[in-house]
């Protein structure tokens, strides 16, 4: 039986293999260190492969812009003032051609250790994510891996206009660039940029602040933006070509999708373009979309083009604030109402590398305090799940790195070590010793709650019943607190009940007739329900004619495979 629902793993491969534990405030790579390729073993990809994981996301991967010297391998001198942190932003990349020497242990066979790292997922039974981030560019881009015969972004543009539909970037004829902060220079070099380039978050100033993406500039797709956004496709701009040739540059690497970042900031025409072309030579690669604008989500995915959308701004909204208690937990089904027709294509995830964690001190606290919402992430629907690595573990990211500050979030920016990663790591054991028995149970939880996903029909490719609707009158289940719904398919049927209070709750839910003919299953019968999530060997009878009862752990969750008798 083929899965239809898919596991990705999001990890930093920079901080994933780094167990240096020097952790110094704007450290340096020599004095903090940084993960490699390498350090992706069989041995921990197996493990991932174990606990039920089918994809890995690596990101980071692209060579960005960092403070880190490599000139003596003939990569140009950086520039710190428009540079995020020392480490540098994975989204300002410097050449979409080459990957990070950050990642290699020999600089110069950078490209050969990515290779075989992917070359490692697929012997492991997974596959591989990365980024492509076509809305903008490391503002000192240059490339110096391109294949021969590609030409490089902007070396025909003019720059005597402030748009041409045959530019790669866009201009501010006759103005300088001019940081408007404090920034880091080394030495008397400093970063000259005239005219200046509009910034990658459609920033048209020459003036970018802290707050801006300054350190990127913007792509031009022939949209001519400070002029009624007219558009200029009737002959394909070069900025679509040139990009055409990066997508089948890293899809020949065999790399089995694109995280694509910030989707919704080019043109739905290059993606109903460009899509089709690629997935022509190469029918099973895939493309997840970044996205924040559910007005725009059936557009993208219409036609087959993007494959899964991100569900930021509906479920992880959502599921947050029912878990910590702002929302109650009935809104939960309004916000799966509103992509109902195209939950299936939906991202799921409680955790990424731009939110904050959820053991933060600014979220739940504790890793286990996010189980129910993690069961509701998993099991809704047939959709792809997403787990950010060390969220398994209940990492709190409340390190203070250095430009990423006490945030709650892991840094993106930083040379670093992530505390509970490195002593999963255990010099490359990838085991449980160094961990303390919390983290280890929240480990076994994750990895039997998406074993149960892959295993069971019903949470893999079975049909979705809310029973929230027919609970909203029990006084006996809490409908702002409490969630239930169905998944069945072909006479398997599972149960799923969360609780997002912090008690403990007995709670009686109602199944009406209507899901028992929904799913074909008898009515008039008597049925047992067994946990699937607990060790508990107990099971629970009811008949199709009464409610079942069951008791509810605080913030937690079960699952139960239902069966007549």
């Amino acid at each position: 039986m083929k899965p239809h629902k898919i596991f990705i793993y999001q990890v930093l491969p920079r901080l994933l293999g780094n167990t240096q534990a020097n952790n110094i405030q704007n450290g340096t790579i020599e004095e903090n260190g940084c993960g490699k390729f390498n350090d992706i073993t069989d041995k921990f990809l197996n493990q991932l492969k174990k606990n039920g994981y089918s994809h890995i996301w690596l990101i980071g991967v692209l060579a960005h812009a960092s403070t880190t010297d490599y000139t003596k391998y003939g990569i140009p001198k950086e520039y710190p003032e428009i540079i995020k942190g020392n480490a540098g932003s994975p989204y300002a990349v410097r050449d979409v051609y080459d990957v990070d020497p950050d990642l290699a242990v020999n600089v110069n066979d950078r490209m050969n250790e990515f290779e075989a790292l992917i070359k490692r997922i697929h012997n492991a039974g997974m596959q591989v994510i990365i980024d492509y981030v076509p809305n903008h560019l490391a503002r000192n881009y240059k490339s110096l891996n391109r294949p021969k015969g590609i030409k490089e972004f902007g070396s025909n543009d003019d720059t005597s206009v402030a748009f041409s539909p045959n530019n790669n970037f866009y201009y501010l004829p006759g103005e300088e660039l001019e940081i408007q902060f404090p920034v880091r220079k080394i030495a008397d070099v400093t970063y000259k940029e005239s005219p200046a380039k509009v910034t990658g978050n459609d920033c048209f100033t020459n003036k970018p602040t802290q707050y801006d993406w300054y350190e990127t500039i913007k792509l031009n797709y022939g949209i001519d933006m400070q002029n009624g956004n007219v558009k200029y496709f009737s002959e394909i701009p070069d900025t679509w070509k040139k990009m055409k040739d990066v997508l089948m540059f890293w899809a020949k690497k065999n790399v089995d999708g694109f995280r694509v970042d910030m989707a919704e900031m080019i043109p739905l025409e290059f993606w109903q373009w460009i899509i089709p072309q690629v997935k022509k030579k190469f029918p099973d690669i895939i493309f997840l979309a970044e996205i924040y604008n559910p007005d725009a989500y059936r557009s993208f995915l219409a036609n087959d083009n993007f494959d899964y959308l991100y569900d930021k701004v509906g479920l992880y909204d959502v599921l947050r604030d029912v878990a910590c208690g702002y929302r109650p937990s009935s809104d939960i089904t309004f916000t799966l109402n509103n992509v109902g027709d195209i939950q299936h294509k939906m991202l799921n995830f409680i955790e990424n590398h731009d939110e904050q964690r959820i053991a933060s001190d600014y979220f739940l606290k504790s890793g286990k305090n996010g189980e129910a919402a993690m069961i509701v992430t998993a099991c809704l629907n047939v959709n792809p799940v997403m787990i950010y690595f060390g969220q398994e573990l209940g990492e709190p990211g409340m390190d203070e790195e250095g430009f990423s500050g006490k945030n709650g979030r892991t840094t993106i920016f930083d040379y670093w070590s992530v505390d509970t990663i490195r002593r999963w790591n255990n010099n490359g054991k990838w085991n449980d010793a160094l961990l303390t028995k919390e983290e280890s149970d929240l480990q076994k939880f994750y990895a039997k709650l998406l074993t149960l996903c892959n295993k069971e029909k019903a949470l893999n490719r079975g049909l979705f019943y809310d029973l929230m609707p027919a609970n909203y009158e029990n006084h006996e289940f809490d409908s702002t607190k409490q969630f239930a719904f169905l998944r069945g398919v072909e006479n398997e049927l599972v149960l799923a009940v969360v609780n997002f209070d912090n008690n403990d709750a007995d709670v009686v839910i109602n199944i009406p007739d209507h899901a028992f003919h929904f799913f074909e299953m008898p009515q008039n019968k008597s049925f047992k329900a067994f946990p699937l999530l607990s060790n508990s060997k107990s099971k629970i009878t009811f008949s199709g004619n009464n409610p079942i009862r069951v008791t509810v752990l605080a913030n937690s969750g079960e699952l139960y495979k239902i069966s007549t008798l």
